[in-house]
């Protein structure tokens, strides 16, 4: 059979250990070429020396995967030591600094003052509209005073209401109105009442008695000249003397009050109360009828 119907073989690679027998037989039969040849197998066979050990791709991975089993990533390293460094700053920030003084808490602050509830000042706004003193005068213009009153009560009768609460209220504020008017038109329960907004009740203090006794000899003097008094007209110098004693307390009354001197006011307001009576026993004298001074 000829040749050209057979199929070709592929031609076999020739390994390294047949070319070195091969050379090996070429430089028995010359023996010149001899080193050169085992020279260029040695290169052709064997590693340089000078390479790098991870030129083989195999090598590097494998010591690449051994690398990334034995040290942990970088990133987690910073990650925990981020975290730990965190951990501690909270720590030693809760943590109280044993030397230094601790801050004391603030001051609690302060209990929520209580409205003042309205005085009879404030009933007649148009008459006494800077108050009670010392803001406002002690003296009061009556007439002023007695204007509003009427005004304030033709507002607040209990007749115009209609039945039921609203005329329970409507009388409740007109007997308001009305003590607000009466302790504020005389200066005896006018000076009374702005010592009771103060916490003195003089009008029921049993110890309000004057101690001066030239003033008491003055009473006791003035009361047996209205029980002697034989006729109504021999009581109009006492009267005057009386009013002129009495005018002369409520102006030092006033200044008391615009000082602030309450101490000064309690007195006078013990004297104005005997001038007071010795007027009230001249209004009522009667024939015969003994004088009775009330302290």
């Amino acid at each position: 059979m000829r040749s050209s119907l057979l199929p070709k073989r592929p031609l076999r690679r020739v390994c390294d250990a047949c070319k070195q027998k091969q050379q090996r037989q070429r430089q028995h039969l010359n023996p010149t070429t001899k080193n050169f040849s085992h020279a260029a197998g040695i290169t052709a066979t064997a590693p340089s020396r000078t390479s790098h050990p991870l030129a083989d791709p195999r090598l590097a991975a494998c010591r690449a995967q051994g690398i990334r089993r034995s040290n942990p990533p970088q990133q987690t390293r910073t990650l925990s030591s981020n975290a730990h460094a965190a951990t501690s700053e909270s720590r030693n920030a809760a943590a109280p600094d044993e030397g230094a003084e601790e801050t004391p808490p603030p001051p609690p602050p302060p209990p929520p003052q209580a409205k003042s509830s309205p005085t009879h000042y404030d009933l007649f706004p148009q008459t006494l509209p800077a108050g009670p003193p010392p803001a406002g005068p002690f003296a009061i213009d009556t007439r002023a005073l007695r204007r509003e009153f009427l005004t304030l009560q033709a507002t607040a009768h209990p007749d115009v209401a209609p039945a039921g609460p609203p005329k329970r209220r409507a009388e409740a504020a007109s007997a308001r109105i009305n003590d607000a008017y009466r302790t504020l038109t005389h200066p005896l329960s006018r000076a009374q009442y702005l010592l009771s907004l103060r916490g003195i009740d003089v009008a029921g203090e049993e110890t309000a008695r004057v101690e001066d006794p030239a003033l008491l000899t003055l009473v006791l003097e003035t009361r047996e000249a209205v029980e002697e008094a034989d006729a109504e007209a021999a009581l109009e110098p006492l009267r005057e003397e009386n009013e002129g004693r009495i005018r002369e307390s409520e102006d030092r009354l006033a200044r008391a009050f615009a000082e602030d001197d309450l101490e000064a006011a309690r007195h006078e307001v013990t004297r104005l109360r005997y001038w007071v009576n010795i007027r009230e026993s001249i209004h009522n004298w009667e024939r015969g009828k003994p004088v009775v001074l009330e302290h």
